[in-house]
């Protein structure tokens, strides 16, 4: 099972995303959208989406899932291993 790394999703969402901001801003509960978030958008969102589908072959189904997932890098680190938790049982 692939591990899930905090800073393997930091540079993901730096690359996805062409962020202005340092890595050393993005803490793992830093909000990725809303006030006082990162700034993404429903674009970065889509970026993001395909970006996990290719580097963990896990798919995200609904807007729903989404939200939940992307409220933050914590979030969607517990997102993450819960799906390859299921994908490997």
């Amino acid at each position: 099972m692939t591990e899930v790394k905090f800073e393997d999703l930091k540079q993901m969402l730096i690359k996805n995303c062409m962020l202005r901001v340092s890595p050393d801003e993005i803490q793992e509960n830093t909000p990725l959208f809303g006030p006082e978030s990162l700034g993404l958008d429903s674009i970065d969102a889509l970026q993001m989406t395909v970006a996990i589908e290719k580097d963990y072959g896990i798919a995200m189904t609904t807007p729903e899932e989404a939200r939940e997932a992307f409220q933050s890098l914590a979030s969607l680190k517990q997102w993450l291993k819960a799906q390859l938790e299921k994908k490997a049982a």
